[in-house]
């Protein structure tokens, strides 16, 4: 899961990047409200972090220009500022969720997921394609209920496909979302995992296919 984290302080913003990517997110900082409509027009992200007491462009400011241009990605608040008033107002801004500092990291954690299953429209923490599924909580693939062996990179990149499910993925797009802090992994070695992938789920209702101009896409077989 790829998410865009918008928040100036700096100690904060470093702990939250190291603490999530241990749990398997890929997570961009910006420090800057200016920065962040920049950034999300060159990458598709999953969830929005978002304080509210940015420079630049607060976060008030942010979170309307973002709905204001029918930017539907789901938007978590983080904000030091705990009141009724301003979660109220957040929320009818157009906000999906409202975290008050401090605040442990699995609540976090727990709060995005559950907003990205929202936006998806699952009900749970269990991604499907076909007889292939993906449990966000034990971090396991199963088909027919029976563990899937895979290597950390294949597993890595299956989970963004799944997590995508439908969706097509460009080989730059995966390589960013999976390798984004390994800066000698080339994208020639993303054809390889698919290679390698497409064996793993051999004899499964599950296909990873090519889209010519858009890159690849896990879909259940016809």
């Amino acid at each position: 899961m790829r998410l865009l984290l918008a928040e100036d302080e700096s100690a904060l913003a470093d702990w939250l990047v190291r603490a999530l990517g241990q749990s398997e997110y890929q997570v961009d900082w910006v420090a800057d409200g200016r920065l962040v409509r920049r950034a999300l027009r060159g990458t598709r992200y999953d969830a929005l972090i978002l304080d509210l007491g940015l420079p630049g462009l607060d976060g008030h400011d942010v979170l309307a220009d973002l709905r204001e241009h029918d930017e539907r990605l789901p938007i978590l608040i983080l904000t030091a500022r705990d009141s009724l008033a301003e979660r109220v107002s957040t929320l009818k801004a157009g906000a999906d969720d409202f975290l008050a500092k401090p605040f442990e990291i699995e609540e976090l954690e727990a709060r995005l997921l559950a907003l990205v299953r929202r936006s998806r429209g699952r009900e749970f923490s269990r991604f499907v394609c076909g007889n292939l599924s993906y449990d966000a909580v034990t971090k396991r693939f199963q088909i027919d209920n029976e563990p899937l062996a895979l290597t950390a990179r294949e597993h890595a990149v299956l989970r963004t496909l799944i997590q995508c499910s439908g969706e097509p993925l460009a080989k730059r797009e995966i390589l960013d979302r999976v390798f984004s802090d390994e800066s000698d992994v080339h994208p020639e070695a993303i054809e390889v995992l698919i290679h390698r992938l497409r064996k793993r789920l051999a004899g499964s209702s599950a296909q990873i296919s090519t889209l010519r101009g858009l890159g690849y896409v896990l879909e259940v077989l016809p």
